[in-house]
């Protein structure tokens, strides 16, 4: 359990933290073993509940990976088409970049465990029934289940990234968000790979139970842990809550462009796996930029000192562009495994930054909710990259390619424009 300082007044030999919000994070913070601040990395996964927290976590939100392909092999096993399926998976997608701010806000006023219990038996429960519902048949039936299992979806991701700055202290941030950033590669490795496994070990339909009990265990782990149970002092002050931030706006813009490279790397995988009649390779490549960012986040969390990140934000931004240009030249299959690391490397810690910068531009008491929105908008982008790079994937490599480029220039330069109103205090 975490165990409140007796006194949020500070004393002459306590500086007064320089935010509010990092006074909510001394008040909640538990004390470090001697030493832990100046460790390696590896210290923090031994801080009190992060372990734990970040495990629990990982195995929440896997439905988050597994439902869209298990949507449409379910789709496809009740012999509807492949367009019913895919519109089953985005209305998901939608729902659930619609539900995370809302669920968000609400923690903010409560706690993680209060609200992430109650949303993850929903969820759990819309899984169930669309398992068992004929989508063939039942379209309009499956559509609602699709949205309530998204809008529902456990806020794990935001709700743990806000609880960084109460378990972590802030001179190392910067590594405990890397570590998370490069953490949820596994979700969306090892997501895909266990709902495929599943489908072709028992069914489609199981393979949505899966998603209803891996959204359920990993819910129960963080609910038990203490820091999800601690209730936020602080409240908004404003009816837009994080959104009342220019620098949080700012930063969200920049993020929907970020998103937008994600899912269109995805369709240029298939493209370019299709043209050189490889299919291994539509898998291979969105691994290759996953083990970047492993690398990349690793790396990033080693630093001692790193930059704040109003000013590391667009030298990152601008790094993660420069790698997509690589990506625009036709190459055989082994070069382009080898280019695709190249953006990865930027991936995570683009990722860590963000989260930091998020967490600091927030009013107080909207940390949560700040969170969740910077996860739905990427969710946003990624859909948009998705459509807009399978237009352009009639015309070529070249042309496909050009999307994530663009989209990681525009969040570059949308880092630039703003980096004054993503100073931080």
């Amino acid at each position: 359990m975490i165990t409140p300082s007796p006194s949020s007044v500070p004393t002459s030999s306590t500086p007064a933290p320089a935010t509010a919000a990092a006074a909510d994070a001394e008040s909640l913070r538990p004390s470090l073993p001697a030493g832990t601040e100046r460790a390696g990395g590896r210290s923090i996964l031994r801080t009190p509940h992060v372990a734990p927290l970040l495990a629990g976590t990982l195995v929440g939100r896997l439905p988050a990976a597994m439902a869209p392909i298990a949507v449409l092999l379910a789709a496809r096993s009740d012999h509807a088409s492949t367009a019913v399926g895919a519109v089953l998976a985005a209305l998901y997608a939608l729902a659930g970049a619609i539900g995370q701010p809302l669920l968000g806000r609400v923690v903010d006023r409560s706690t993680l465990a209060a609200v992430a219990l109650p949303a993850a038996a929903v969820s759990g429960g819309a899984f169930t029934a669309l398992a068992v519902v004929d989508c063939a048949a039942q379209p309009l039936t499956a559509g609602v289940l699709s949205v309530v299992a998204g809008l529902a979806t456990p806020p794990l991701e935001a709700g743990l990234r806000a609880m960084w700055s109460r378990l972590i202290d802030p001179s190392r941030h910067h590594q405990v968000f890397a570590l998370d950033a490069a953490a949820q590669e596994v979700v969306f490795v090892a997501g895909p790979l266990l709902a495929t496994a599943v489908c072709l070990l028992a069914s489609p339909g199981w393979a949505l139970v899966a998603c209803a009990v891996a959204g359920s265990a990993g819910t129960l782990a963080v609910a038990a842990r203490g820091p999800a149970r601690v209730r936020s002092t602080a409240r908004a002050v404003h009816w837009l809550g994080p959104l009342h931030s220019t620098g949080l706006l700012v930063l969200l813009a920049a993020s929907v462009f970020f998103g937008v490279t994600l899912g269109a790397f995805t369709v240029l995988s298939l493209s370019y796996a299709e043209r050189h009649h490889e299919g291994w390779l539509a898998g291979v490549l969105p691994a290759a930029l996953s083990l970047g960012s492993l690398l990349g986040g690793t790396a990033w969390a080693k630093l001692k000192r790193p930059w704040p990140p109003g000013r590391a934000l667009p030298v990152v931004g601008g790094a993660y562009a420069a790698a997509f240009a690589v990506l625009l030249l036709p190459a055989p299959p082994w070069l382009m495994i080898t280019a695709s690391v190249l953006p990865g490397m930027f991936l995570a810690p683009w990722l860590a930054c963000a989260f930091v910068a998020c967490d600091a531009l927030a009013p107080r008491g909207t940390a949560t909710e700040a969170a969740a929105w910077l996860i739905a908008v990427i969710g946003l982008g990624q859909a948009a990259g998705t459509a807009a790079a399978g237009q352009f994937a009639a015309y070529g490599h070249t042309a496909t390619a050009a999307v994530p480029l663009l989209g990681a220039a525009l969040a570059a330069a949308a880092l630039v424009a703003g980096r004054r109103r993503l100073s931080l205090p």
